[in-house]
């Protein structure tokens, strides 16, 4: 039986993203070939890439507006120093709302002056900062939209005169907004396009001309933009997978369906969560994100009563993290209302027998 899939990542995916990519490691588009072993150098892998990088732009409304994408390797954690050596020159603000934003600022440090604008650390980062100040003479801006531990999501994003930085790694292609006031867009790809392996950069072209110093070619976003995203070999099944995976969306009515499924979703989970007795929110309620839903137990004593219902349920998945502790249903665009309806059920269950 197929489980209902809340796994903060890798994530879950269309079912028919699966069938899809099974078949093309058997034998892709009736080459007598699999996807895993044609070369990343055919016609036949450069027109997945091709499309993939011209679907992503499409989706968020960037194509032909001077932006290009790239499928690069090593993670949102590769980007947190990539984007700093290559345009923190003298100085850069970061806003801190999580565990991620705190290493993108740890590898920041490196290469320059970090301005800490605004945190949440103070109540374990379960807000988002407001009214913050922007200091003058930023190389860039930035900024986490989604924090997949605490349960939170940039609602509004600042409008400043520095680039625009944002780490997207869990609510890329989300929801729907101006995507055009962000300079540069990174997400690693196991979250809500695809299967870890790659990660996919949205880069305002003109931004190059703000690299100052030498990079190292791995590191460096013109070496891989000259090349196409091609300068090494690229993560072929990962890319291939989120090609089906943006295909699936944009058959599935883009972003803004998507949107509109995922509050469906959200909206549903934290009524119960507020209306339950049993159950308390952790993010405050202005900025809860509906791609991770983040609660406990008012008494951790129904602990074990309530895990045995998920569990049997055919939950997967909802374990908070350690950080945070109790629950956490992570509802990336995939995931079906009737997953979630499930989960509410054993939250009805439970208070039924208390």
């Amino acid at each position: 039986m197929k489980k209902h899939n809340f796994s903060a990542g890798p994530c879950i995916l269309p079912q028919e993203v699966f069938e899809e990519a099974s078949q093309g490691i058997l034998d892709f588009q009736n080459s007598g070939l699999s996807i895993l072993e044609i070369s990343h150098r055919s016609e036949a892998f450069v027109s997945v890439i091709e499309e993939a990088r011209s679907l992503a732009l499409q989706l968020l409304g960037l194509e032909n507006k001077g932006y290009s994408a790239l499928f690069l390797h090593g993670g949102a954690s590769t980007q947190f120093l990539m984007t700093a050596y290559n345009f923190l020159n003298k100085k850069a603000g970061y806003l801190n709302t999580g565990t991620w934003s705190s290493k993108a600022i740890k590898e920041a440090k490196l290469f320059g002056e970090v301005v800490e604008v605004g945190s949440s650390k103070d109540k374990n980062f379960n807000y988002i900062p407001k009214d913050y100040k922007i200091p003058s003479g930023l190389d860039y801006l930035h900024c986490t939209s989604n924090n997949t531990i605490y349960g939170t999501q940039i609602k509004d994003f600042p409008n400043i005169d520095a680039p625009l930085f944002c780490d997207m790694s869990s609510d890329i292609f989300s929801r729907e907004m101006d995507f055009s006031k962000f300079d540069l867009i990174y997400a690693g790809a196991q979250k809500n396009m695809g299967p870890a392996g790659t990660t996919l950069v949205v880069i305002k072209n003109d931004l190059i001309k703000k690299v100052e110093r030498e990079v190292p070619s791995m590191l460096n976003y013109k070496v891989h933009l000259e090349k196409d995203s091609m300068f090494n070999t690229p993560a072929v099944y990962a890319v291939y997978v989120s090609l089906l995976t943006l295909r699936w969306i944009k058959n599935n009515g883009g972003i803004k369906a998507m949107e509109q499924n995922n509050n469906a979703k959200a909206d549903l989970l934290y009524k119960e969560i507020d209306r339950n007795p049993l159950f308390k929110g952790f993010a405050a309620p202005e900025d809860r994100s509906p791609m991770n839903v983040t609660f406990n137990l008012t008494d951790e004593s129904r602990k074990e009563a309530f895990d045995e219902l998920w569990k049997n349920a055919g939950i997967n998945g909802l374990n908070g993290h350690r950080s945070v502790g109790g629950y956490r249903a992570s509802m990336y665009n995939a995931l079906r209302l009737e997953s979630v309806e499930v989960l509410v059920s054993c939250m009805q269950k439970l208070e039924e027998q208390n």
